[in-house]
């Protein structure tokens, strides 16, 4: 079996696609914040794919970890010489596999601030990119403002030189650029969260003016934060994975990334001191990303909790599972056309109804293998932004809000820890403690869950959406999972 590493690169399967280009020839020009499965399915894959092309060399990416965990990828990747397979799955069973090379140093911020800010103080990186999930943007879930009160955040204020957060290390790093007469460096954010680049910018804008309000004020009107809709299926890699491409391509790789065959990056173009061409290798460079980035958040990512919760209870491990199921299907069209449609403005060169039929195609990939756990982590940081607004919109357009009602019941019940087959749910949710112990209120007092504001703000006041989020939870405590989307599917069709 062969090692991956720079030494081994022509000796491998001739199936295994490898750079076309001379890494040592590759300078940086990204620092990328929280290298996970996502950023390397895809923002690296445009950026190797520009390479590759013979163009971007000078746009090489500088990975760097901020959270504990984050320690083990720096070791694997720098026994690598930071290469890595990408495996693209295809529903037939075929696999595309190819080596990154895009990423060319890894740093570990906890063994080294210094290094970390100073790369980021370097003129040649003109980019700062982020994918560090909905949770590591620091804001409230119902105001939406910074929270000050994170100890980390507070740690950061009283320590600038030795941050622990992306907040303290880029805003020191552009601190130092701002003082040294360096251009800014443009933060793009490649995070699911609705407007990400406006939502950067004010969780950086409110470190900073915290910080010294003359820096805040020259981070809000010199930084661009250009907003970005990101979207490729990108299961965590699992040691089977990692088996499998060494049996399929004799290849060892610690590892490696597993994706759907989809990609897709929408993104706005303003930056402050170039971009690669990223349109040269299908990105949409666009002047307004809202109307794509609404319709993924509330068709894709929302339609991924309405399956998941649902799903689970059902007895369904695994995405594929749920949308081979005629039930389930017609309930996720169902939602997608009636509810989250009529949300939506017109998007430009997009069929709607085609987006909707392929994102059913998408989740019915059995190569995935995209585990329900997975969707129904961190649901807190994900209902309130991708399901809680379709319900308001069609609450206020007096539109049908029955399956999304039924979504939360089913977020709700799944978060009583406990399945149909009394079997225990490992919940995964930075709140976890605090939901599991309102949703044990859930059959003594059924409103208990949606009284929650510091998630639904007002929304469990409305009655007709509370009416429907109560019928749903009684027959899912009474029925099941399965009877519940029987018995709104009847509703519905009478």
């Amino acid at each position: 079996m062969t090692s991956l590493n720079d030494a081994n690169l022509s000796r491998l399967d001739a199936s295994v696609s490898v750079p076309a280009y001379d890494r040592r020839q590759v300078t940086p020009g990204i620092v990328h914040i929280g290298v996970g499965g996502f950023h390397r399915a895809h923002q690296a894959l445009y950026l190797d794919e520009l390479m590759n092309h013979g163009q971007a060399l000078d746009w090489g990416i500088v990975g760097v970890g901020v959270m504990p965990g984050d320690r083990r990828m720096q070791e694997i990747l720098a026994a690598q010489d930071h290469l890595y397979t990408l495996v693209v799955k295809h529903p037939d069973g075929h696999y595309d596999a190819r080596i990154i090379g895009c990423l060319i140093d890894y740093l570990f911020a906890p063994d080294d601030t210094e290094a970390v800010i100073e790369a980021m103080a370097d003129p040649a990186i003109r980019i700062v990119s982020l994918t560090v999930t909905e949770g590591g943007y620091n804001f409230h879930p119902v105001s939406g403002e910074f929270d000050l009160g994170n100890p980390d955040v507070q740690h950061d204020l009283a320590h600038l030189h030795a941050p622990k957060t992306s907040f303290g290390l880029v805003v020191e790093a552009l601190a130092r650029r701002r003082e040294r007469g360096i251009v800014p460096f443009t933060v793009m954010s490649c995070d699911n969260i609705q407007g990400n680049g406006h939502v950067a910018r004010k969780m950086f804008t409110a470190f900073a003016r915290r910080r010294d309000s003359e820096l805040g004020a020259w981070v809000e009107t010199e930084v661009p934060f250009p907003n970005s809709m990101v979207d490729r299926i990108t299961p965590m890699t699992t040691p089977a994975d990692i088996k499998e491409v060494a049996q399929r391509f004799d290849l060892e790789d610690a590892w490696p990334v597993v994706c759907e065959p989809f990609t897709q990056w929408v993104l706005e173009d303003r930056f402050v001191d170039g971009r690669p061409a990223f349109e040269a290798v299908g990105v949409q460079v666009v002047e307004d990303v809202e109307p794509y980035e609404l319709m993924k958040l509330r068709l894709l990512n929302a339609s991924h909790q309405a399956l998941c919760y649902f799903g689970y209870l059902a007895g369904y491990r695994y995405a594929h599972e749920v949308c081979r199921d005629p039930l389930f299907v017609d309930f996720l069209l169902g939602y997608m056309t009636h509810e989250a449609t009529p949300t939506l403005a017109p998007v430009p060169e997009v069929d709607l109804d085609a987006y909707r039929h392929t994102l059913i195609e998408r989740f019915a990939n059995s190569q995935i293998k995209d585990t329900l756990a997975r969707l129904c982590a961190e649901s807190s940081d994900r209902i309130p932004k991708w399901l809680v607004p379709v319900i308001r919109e069609q609450l206020a357009q007096d539109g049908e809000i029955a399956r999304s009602a039924a979504v939360v019941a089913s977020w709700a019940r799944y978060a009583e820890g406990v399945d149909e087959q009394g079997g225990p749910i490992e919940v995964v949710d930075r709140l976890k403690h605090q939901l599991m112990a309102i949703a044990a209120q859930n059959r003594r007092q059924p409103t208990a869950f949606i009284d929650n504001r510091e998630l639904f703000g007002d929304l469990g006041d409305n009655p007709r959406f509370r009416d429907a989020y109560l019928d749903a939870l009684e027959r899912l405590h009474r029925d099941g999972a399965r009877a519940t989307l029987e018995a709104l599917f009847e509703r519905r069709s009478s």
